[in-house]
C-alpha cells in the first residue's frame, strides 16, 4: 500500500472526519478562529435578512419552533412568512418568537434616522396614552444615538 491509496475504516493509520476534527479544534487557537468564522457568518446572516425566513433561520428556529412558540400551527408560519403585508403586531410577535432581543422600525425623515419601537406599540404603556413610541434618532453617518 502507498501513501497515496486510501486506507480503509479500521485499517491503521484510518482516521475519521469527526475524530480528525476534534483534533484539529484540541489548538485553542483554531478553535478560537473557527468560533470567530462561525460567529461571523451568524452575524452576517442576522444582519442582510431579506425576509421573515432568513431572520428565523438565523435565529436557527424551525417553522414548528416558531409555530410553538406563537401558539399556532406550522402552516401558519409558513404562510407569515410569505405574505406581503401584516399588522405591526403580528410582526412583533413572530420576531419575538425567533427570540429577538427587541424589534423595531427604523424611518428616516430629513435625513436623520428615527426608530420606531415595535415593543411599545404591541404593549402600550399604561402611565400615559400620548407616550412616545419614537425611542431615538439615530445618526446616519455614526449609527450612534441622539436626542
Amino acid at each position: 500500500m502507498t501513501d497515496d491509496q486510501p486506507v480503509a475504516p479500521g485499517q491503521p493509520g484510518f482516521v475519521r472526519g469527526n475524530e480528525r476534527l476534534d483534533q484539529l479544534l484540541a489548538d485553542p487557537q483554531l478553535a478560537a478562529d473557527v468560533a470567530a468564522a462561525h460567529a461571523d457568518a451568524e452575524e452576517m446572516d442576522r444582519v442582510n435578512a431579506m425576509n421573515l425566513a432568513m431572520i428565523r433561520k438565523a435565529a436557527q428556529m424551525t417553522q414548528v419552533e416558531v409555530a410553538r412558540k406563537l401558539g399556532v400551527g406550522q402552516g401558519v408560519v409558513s404562510r407569515l412568512e410569505h405574505r406581503d403585508d401584516m399588522l405591526l403586531s403580528t410582526l412583533y410577535d413572530y420576531l419575538m418568537a425567533t427570540s429577538a432581543e427587541g424589534a423595531g422600525i427604523v424611518v428616516i425623515l430629513h435625513g436623520h434616522w428615527i426608530e420606531l419601537d415595535l415593543s411599545r406599540l404591541r404593549n402600550p404603556p399604561k402611565q400615559s396614552a400620548l407616550a412616545p413610541i419614537f425611542t431615538k434618532r439615530i445618526d446616519p453617518q455614526l449609527g450612534q444615538a441622539y436626542s
